[in-house]
């Protein structure tokens, strides 16, 4: 038993075809078929059934249970092998999304010179949603993420530091501009500038519009919040935004949303519960701690 007879075994519950699976490696089929008998003979058990009369390959119940474990393995290999990787490089990856890095990432830079530890640093930009999927296959080290709910999974370690309210944006010019607050439902009419799919305020503003039973009017998706507030200012749509985003120097009205049990936006600092930390991503994580608690919003949620 070895690795690479986990690697067949995952791919053969995928494909169902021997054939297919010794391409994909470039093996003769017999060396598969030998993989998946030692296995069985391992765990003493049957993990496939042949059908002969329909000609295809069935996956036991215990088959895909040993492959969800497989999964798990596999997953902790490859993030073992990226780790070991970047331990020689001594590099540190650290994910943040565009909205929370205006917000935190100039204090956190200069501190990051201070120490020296600007140079090992490497960063990546994406929504939320899609730099969880990078933590958790081990691309990156570090995050700091926005969410809706808590982030429980037993593979990651996060702490919440802080949360926000979402707010509608609209141009100064526009008929809203007169009011303070709206409820969601009044902007079913309304045309919508969103942040890309993978980021937080898209998902929120599918919640908000689903629970009022319409389909928003989607006209423009950016990954930039910048652009999203300039087309808003010129009066091409209007936006849904988290109000750490918003400044007091924007030129576009704010209103507050009405609509009871509305969702929060999480702040969490969150890393792999199984990394290790090493001097370097200890202080990383030290100063990851002291500029976000001593922030304005780290502050008001203390």
């Amino acid at each position: 038993m070895n690795i690479r007879d986990f690697e067949y075994f995952h791919q053969l519950v995928k494909e169902k075809n021997f054939s297919k699976v010794a391409q994909i490696f470039s093996v003769s089929q017999p060396t598969v078929t030998l993989a998946i008998k030692r296995l069985e003979e391992e765990f003493e058990t049957t993990f496939f059934i042949r059908d002969r009369s329909h000609k295809e390959l069935l996956v036991t119940p215990s088959g895909y249970q040993f492959d969800a474990h497989l999964k798990v393995i596999l997953n902790e290999l490859a993030i073992a092998k990226k780790e070991a990787l970047r331990a020689k490089q001594e590099k540190l990856l650290f994910g943040l999304p565009p909205i929370i890095g205006n917000y935190f990432f100039p204090n956190i830079v200069s501190k990051l010179i201070a120490t020296g530890l600007i140079e090992q640093l490497e960063t990546r930009e994406a929504g939320s949603q899609t730099l969880l999927k990078l933590l958790l296959d081990g691309s990156l080290d570090f995050c700091l993420l926005g969410s809706l709910e808590p982030l429980t999974q037993p593979a990651l370690k996060a702490e919440t530091f802080a949360q926000a309210s979402f707010k509608i944006i609209v141009s100064k010019q526009h008929p809203l501009a007169s009011k303070k607050a709206v409820y969601f439902s009044e902007l079913k009419d309304e045309r919508f500038i969103v942040h890309n799919e993978g980021f937080i305020h898209d998902k929120v503003l599918k919640l908000l519009a689903q629970k009022e039973h319409f389909r928003p009017d989607v006209i423009y998706r950016t990954n930039y919040v910048h652009v999203l507030k300039s087309m808003v200012v010129s009066n091409t749509g209007i936006a849904c935004l988290t109000d750490i985003a918003i400044s007091p120097n924007d030129d576009f009205s704010v209103l507050e949303l009405l609509d009871e049990q509305q969702p929060k936006f999480l702040l969490s600092i969150v890393t792999r519960a199984t990394q290790v930390m090493t001097p370097a991503k200890k202080q990383l994580l030290d100063i990851l701690h002291d500029t976000v608690y001593n922030s304005p919003i780290g502050k008001e949620n203390e």
